[in-house]
């Protein structure tokens, strides 16, 4: 008896399922990396089986999820087997139980109020016989000399605490001020974990393109467009023209972004 080959056997693998898929829809190796902005030399890697280029799970996750839309295939299954065949994703972090927060919170100090009372009793008292003892030098006092008549008091000294400081303008307000008009200028930090970057201007040409680790940052400007493609979206911090722009994308995801001169309009 004869025993035929399992459906894991015949599946092809994930690189040579989406090589066989571009070459079924007639694209090229650089018209899929100019339409996924994933560079040419890791396009070939991926359909070799070769992740190690990828700069990690997370970036490979989305290098595929988006050579398989580029060639009309559907990611999951792929990036399914991919995990099944890598040790899968990493089971996530359980939050902690709110009631162990609760638990920790210290108790509110109560005043004390025996205390507050001793100290305006020794107050009282110090005020009286300091009033008791400089009475009589007042009223004994000799005749004032004539040239004492026309000196000038001293200029009263105003007490520290009615003096207002400066007022500092906001941070983002002055970052924002700081920045020239006519030009835009973004600012990507790779704030929760490592990020894949690429920008290009308005013509096509690349501005910066590669890794960045935790902690990193990058400033890049131009005077008509910035088109910006971050890997990992969820994990970095995005600045544009000085303001913040929030909710760039989720972990592990690929997102395409385009920047003017006049962007944002709303942080």
């Amino acid at each position: 008896m004869s025993i035929g080959n399992s459906p894991e056997a015949d599946r092809p693998s994930v690189g040579a399922a989406l090589q066989k898929a571009r070459i079924g829809a007639g694209l090229t190796v650089e018209e899929v990396s100019t339409t996924t902005r994933v560079r040419i030399p890791i396009v070939q890697a991926i359909e070799q089986d070769d992740f190690s280029r990828c700069g990690g799970d997370v970036y490979a996750r989305g290098h595929i999820r988006a050579l398989a839309r580029a060639v009309s295939l559907d990611p999951r299954p792929l990036i399914d087997q991919f995990d099944a065949e890598h040790g899968g994703r990493p089971e996530p972090t359980p939050a902690a139980p709110l009631y162990e927060a609760e638990r920790i919170r210290s108790e509110p100090r109560r005043p004390n109020w025996t205390a507050a009372m001793v100290a305006a009793i020794v107050a009282v008292a110090g005020f009286a016989g300091f009033t008791f003892f400089t009475g009589g030098d007042k009223s004994d006092g000799g005749p004032v000399a004539a040239g004492d008549a026309h000196a000038k008091a001293p200029a009263p000294t105003r007490h520290p605490s009615t003096i207002k400081p400066p007022v500092k303008p906001d941070p983002s307000e002055s970052a924002v001020a700081g920045l020239p008009k006519d030009k835009v200028t973004i600012k990507v930090t790779a704030r929760d974990g490592q990020s894949w970057i690429s920008a290009k201007d308005a013509s096509g040409k690349l501005l910066e393109d590669g890794l960045l680790k935790q902690g990193e940052s990058k400033t890049i400007t131009d005077k008509k467009r910035i088109d910006l493609v971050l890997g990992n979206a969820g994990a970095v911090q995005l600045y544009v023209n000085g303001k913040e722009v929030k909710q760039v994308g989720e972990k592990g995801t690929v997102e395409r972004l385009s920047y003017t001169p006049g962007d944002p309009q709303a942080g």
